[in-house]
């Protein structure tokens, strides 16, 4: 048999480790198609980096606040997922779209907002800068709209991609897409082609963060984020983790097991497979094929298995504590707050944007200057005044090296004094006093998510070639296979969900249940699978 295929129909089940939106997606996908699957979770709660903290006193009154993703894009992505199990996202959810994507503030005299509709937000940046800049804005968002259809299929839905390949397939007139864009560049070099309000360069640079980056080394191509968004940002009724429930719902309607609470100790590997895990109260289980969900940087340090150390790292690239992508510190806040008209997605600039990411990646230190991401979970596009507390998350940008170092109580509280003073010069006040808050730092990120020192992202997207470093779903051991934000396409909740399908694809053709042309085809919605 060959490498990598796995003997079909076995009666062994599937294991996946992991239960965050690419192991839940997969064990779904895996589930509809007749594969007998067990997800193992080590936490008590599915979701991974999508979870909710309690931020309530009262027992009998409940405040989840989404403390992890909170922005859904991309829905078409579940869409197809849903789809394929018979059902749909409405079915399952209740979704709103949101016609103000986010507000921007620099001060209390400095607001923007960007809306779904682009000429809307065209004359939002008119009366906030100028007509020649608005003029200008409309072109980047037509030249990322056409990147984003050119690099949808050839990337985001392949399989494996490659530069070579990326290009045949883009022919020439997608070619001239990227050159267009100044495909070399880095993101905030090609930003400055398009903005000369220096405030619109800062904004849409924060396109970069979400893939855990900095806008001075992220390559150009990440302006197609800014289409991802405009093609629509909804909210789910009951925060991102609704998701996940629905998601986890399904997949036991198809008879996926759940084992929460139960942590992988080690996956086993046998006459050079993976052949199943051992958990750490001793239990074996075998598998016909194990697909992980997690950091790929707790298997290339061998935390899962020693052994099979050397065998990943030989035909991938060694995991870096320099090339992790940004941590976090976050507030997950019930309080009152005023002086601002919060809606849904708020962002707060600070003067001074590169010094942010110099801290951050550079000198490893928490940002003196922090860029503020607040996540108002009871507002939506309309801003409502409630003399109740309101649920916020509050998050800045820090370096990940929690498994390194743990940042004093002087440093944290110095940090916690800019990020609120901020919010304060741009008007809005929380009342701390009264607060009920969590906080979370990267020492406890890195707890959550073993070995990646508090990285959110997998490894940073620091210059063009790193886009085709990750990962794919096949790793270099027969039998095991990847999925997870730290692998190919990517990290976000619909890309995780992605490469969860994309895991499913690959096993499934290996099992002989489908058959694979190269790419997994799902696009508008539509699953070929």
């Amino acid at each position: 048999m060959a490498a990598g295929k796995v003997a079909p129909l076995s009666k062994l089940p599937v294991v996946i480790v992991g239960g965050g939106i690419g192991g839940i997606s997969c064990a779904l996908d895996l589930a509809s198609s007749g594969v007998e699957v067990i997800l193992i979770e080590k936490e008590d709660r599915l979701g991974g980096k999508i979870r909710q903290l309690n931020c309530s006193s009262d027992p009998l009154s409940p405040a989840p606040i989404d403390s992890g993703p909170t922005v859904f894009t991309m829905r078409w992505v579940f869409d197809a997922l849903f789809q394929k199990v018979g059902t749909t996202l409405e079915s399952e959810l209740k979704i709103t779209k949101l016609e103000i994507l986010a507000r921007h503030a620099w001060s209390k005299d400095e607001r923007l907002d960007l809306f779904a509709n682009v000429d809307q937000s065209a004359e939002a940046i008119k009366e906030f800068s100028s007509a020649a800049e608005a003029d200008r804005f409309l072109q980047f968002s037509q030249q990322c709209r056409k990147l984003y259809r050119a690099l949808e299929k050839p990337y985001m839905l392949s399989e494996k991609p490659s530069f070579g390949g990326m290009i045949t397939d883009l022919g020439i007139s997608g070619s001239k897409v990227l050159y267009e864009i100044g495909l070399f560049n880095t993101l905030w070099k090609s930003l400055g082609d398009y903005f000369h309000d220096p405030r619109l360069r800062q904004l849409f640079g924060r396109y970069a963060t979400y893939c855990g980056s900095s806008p001075y080394q992220a390559p150009a191509t990440l302006m197609l984020i800014a289409d991802v968004e405009a093609q629509g940002v909804w909210a789910i009724e009951g925060g991102m983790y609704s998701l996940v429930k629905a998601l986890q719902k399904l997949a036991q309607d198809k008879g996926v097991q759940f084992m929460t609470g139960q942590a992988c100790e080690e996956i086993l590997i046998e006459q050079g497979r993976a052949s199943g895990v051992r958990l750490a109260d001793g239990t074996s289980i075998q598998a016909q094929a194990v697909i992980f969900n997690g950091d790929l940087a707790a298997l290339q340090t061998g935390l899962l298995n020693p052994a099979s150390k050397q065998s990943l790292n030989a035909k991938m690239a060694a995991p870096s504590a320099a090339k992790r992508s940004l941590s976090a510190v976050t507030w997950s806040i019930n309080a009152k707050a005023d002086g601002f008209p919060l809606v849904r997605h708020n962002v707060f600039f600070n003067q001074d944007y590169r010094a942010e990411f110099d801290d951050t990646f550079q000198k490893k230190r928490l940002p003196r200057k922090p860029t503020v991401y607040v996540c108002a979970q009871d507002q939506g596009d309309v801003h409502q005044s409630s003399s109740n507390p309101e649920r916020l998350l509050c998050l800045v940008n820090a370096p990940a090296n929690g498994d390194q170092s743990e940042f004093s109580t002087q440093e944290i509280e110095a940090c916690e004094q800019e990020t609120f003073s901020l919010l304060q010069q741009c008007g809005l006040n929380i009342d701390l006093d009264s607060a009920i808050c969590q906080r979370t730092t990267p020492s406890l990120f890195n707890q959550l998510f073993p070995a990646t020192g508090g990285a959110l992202y997998g490894q940073a997207n620091h210059g063009w070639m790193e886009t085709f470093g990750r990962a794919s779903a096949q790793s270099p051991i027969p039998g095991l296979y990847l999925a997870g934000g730290s692998v190919h396409p990517g990290p976000g909740v619909p890309m995780a969900a992605l490469s969860g399908r994309m895991a499913a694809a690959t096993l499934m053709d290996h099992l002989g249940l489908i058959k694979l042309s190269g790419r997994m085809l799902i696009s508008g919605g539509t699953s070929m699978l």
